[in-house]
């Protein structure tokens, strides 16, 4: 299920292009999302002052506040799923922004048919809906880690760890398939939902679930490197 508000999910279009704007804030609204749209950062963030959304679709290049700063916003506020729009150049800005916390990246010029893909893929999981084993436990333990899986939430220590939607998918996904190696390119489509794209996504995320569950994220015990070929997770 896609989260709705009012009957419908809310998308906030954020880009300063009026063109682009147009085009995107169709598309959505074709697939029977209701979208508010805005041309710059400190609009954006009056507007999710009025109406919080359930997915951003957020320029990086904005006047007045970038959009790296937007999210960075946005993300201290609440876990609210971030789509950067992105021009082809712009790695050190879409890395950057991936670690804010968003989840996903178009490069522009994009199709706004595969924007719209992702938008749905990313309020699907949004919602929880991640693609898991008929067998899956209630709970994955790893040393001190607890995953629980029914209730989205995981504890390390006792403490409460807190994910984005996209991280807790990811790490859910591979702890409920230990000893299984998995390239990023599986990641990339069975976590996101896409069968092409920037694996980039799957790495900045890998890193980002290890500052959380590991002791010391930079000799993994748990979510491990598997030379040659991706990640797996060790119990």
């Amino acid at each position: 299920m896609v989260p709705v508000v009012n009957g419908a999910a809310h998308v906030l279009v954020v880009e300063d292009d009026p063109t682009v704007r147009e085009v995107v804030v169709r598309y959505l609204e074709r697939e029977g999302l209701a979208v508010d749209a805005v041309a710059d950062g400190e609009a954006a963030l009056e507007q999710a002052d009025i109406a919080w959304p359930d997915l951003v679709v957020l320029d990086l290049m904005l006047p007045r506040i970038d959009g790296i700063e937007v999210c960075r916003r946005l993300r201290a506020r609440a876990p609210v799923p971030v789509i950067m729009l992105t021009a082809r150049g712009d790695e050190d800005d879409r890395v950057t922004g991936l670690e804010l916390g968003a989840d996903d990246y178009v490069s522009k010029p994009f199709s706004p048919r595969e924007l719209t893909a992702r938008v749905k893929a990313v309020l699907r999981r949004s919602a929880g809906a991640v693609v898991m084993p008929a067998t899956e436990p209630v709970k994955i333990v790893a040393g001190d880690l607890v995953v629980d899986l029914a209730a989205r939430e995981a504890t390390r220590g006792g403490e409460t760890l807190v994910f984005t939607a996209r991280e807790f998918d990811l790490l859910a996904f591979v702890a409920s398939r230990p000893r299984r190696a998995f390239t990023r390119e599986e990641l990339l489509e069975f976590v996101w939902g896409y069968t092409y794209g920037d694996t980039s996504t799957v790495t900045v995320h890998v890193r980002r679930v290890r500052e959380k569950v590991e002791v010391d994220p930079g000799a993994p015990r748990h979510l491990v490197t598997v030379w040659g070929v991706g990640y797996r997770w060790d119990p």
